[in-house]
């Protein structure tokens, strides 16, 4: 009889019959980072019993929605909500997005837990929305994020992408934006791997022109922008911003492939963190964050280093599948009884992803009961009709 801690895994190069490592301990803290300031983008979970496809309203599980930022909040993580892990755009509409905001945001309160929301234009319903109409809509967005209790966080908005005609748009949009806002902010560059209605974002399709263009828009509302999240997947190009940015503005790290080293940073400074990765991968960014704190960079990246390869595979091309495998590693986790996802996307992976993501899931730690896992894995395969 096959182990418990044994399965069968249909791989790219054939089924593999693997032993899963028993996940070993992570120094447990509920204390957030002194050295850096890092909020985990938070999923939601889906209503099983509920219609999803796309189109159709999104209808949440809310105890568990919020249950699960409340593991966040207990590991001392910031929580970035309503953003592209959410769903936003992809299956998250308007409605629940205004209701998941105004739920976090109380809960939030009731523990002290640091909360970020994003503020989009995704209620917007013309297909060609002017300037004015754009800005309206973020502000609308963001006064409900503000009466929250929550920072702003500035969405890259595919309306304002679409409309904009230079960079002149974005600093007139922006600048409005931010007059605005009773506490600064956090900007949102989110690259072409993620959503490509989003190319040519800032002004220009050349991104080592649209960095100069966001940075005259930072450094003319420096007073009011707590940082900019960049999710370019490009080490090199985030460095170079991080270190054109004025004093007092962070980098909000959103590269899910180079993390690990980003955050740790160099002589010239670091990154802090906004990431979808830290959804899954909660507990061993706090561990990781701890050891910083005590100054223990080897201890810090004996923790997060393994986790890269994990988080690689997650955010694989098409980047913007990511959220199924967030959900997956949920479900395997404990922190969800179903694989059932707004707007249908379960299936945006196919059976092998989702098994490779099993085995590097397991090997980098972060299925922390392994024969929950197991069972939940040879059910899902089961359902494919795969005998594991």
């Amino acid at each position: 009889m096959t182990s418990v801690t044994e399965i069968r895994l249909p791989l790219a190069d054939g089924v593999e019959r693997y032993r899963i490592p028993q996940a070993a301990a992570l120094p447990r803290t509920a204390r957030p980072a002194r050295s850096r300031t890092v909020f985990a983008a938070a999923h939601v979970v889906a209503d099983p019993a509920a219609e999803h496809r796309p189109g159709v309203p999104a209808v949440l599980d809310w105890d568990a929605t919020l249950a699960f930022r409340h593991h966040l909040w207990s590991l001392g993580l910031g929580v970035a909500d309503a953003m592209d892990t959410a769903q936003r755009g992809m299956g998250l509409d308007w409605a629940a997005t205004r209701e998941l905001i105004v739920r976090s945001g109380a809960e939030a309160r009731a523990v002290g837990g640091r909360l970020a929301c994003g503020a989009g234009t995704d209620q917007l319903t013309s297909p060609a929305p002017t300037l004015k109409e754009i800005t309206a809509a973020y502000r609308e967005q963001s006064e409900v994020v503000q009466e929250a209790g929550a920072q702003v966080v500035l969405m890259a908005s595919r309306a304002l992408a679409a409309a904009a005609r230079g960079p002149e748009d974005y600093a007139a949009v922006y600048g409005e934006l931010l007059a605005a806002v009773d506490r600064p902010v956090v900007l949102h560059w989110l690259g072409t791997p993620f959503d490509q209605a989003l190319e040519g974002y800032w002004g220009s399709a050349d991104l080592d022109l649209a960095a100069g263009h966001v940075l005259e828009i930072i450094h003319a509302n420096a007073d009011r922008i707590d940082g900019i999240k960049v999710s370019l997947l490009d080490a090199d190009r985030e460095i170079a911003l991080r270190r054109a940015l004025p004093a007092g503005v962070r980098l909000y790290t959103g590269d899910d492939f180079n993390y690990a080293e980003l955050i740790l940073g160099d002589a010239f400074g670091h990154s802090d963190a906004l990431l979808g990765a830290f959804d899954p991968l909660a507990a061993h960014a706090a561990a990781a964050l701890a050891a910083l704190d005590r100054g223990d960079e080897d201890g810090y990246r004996a923790v997060l280093e393994p986790t890269v390869e994990l988080s690689r595979h997650l955010f694989a091309a098409p980047t913007r599948h990511y959220k199924t495998g967030v959900v997956f590693l949920a479900h395997l986790a404990g922190h969800q009884e179903h694989f059932t996802m707004v707007g249908g996307a379960q299936s945006d992976r196919d059976t092998e992803h989702l098994a490779r993501l099993f085995r590097l899931a397991a090997e980098a730690g972060a299925l922390p009961d392994t024969d929950l896992a197991a069972a939940r894995m040879r059910s899902f395969l089961a359902s494919k009709g795969f005998d594991a």
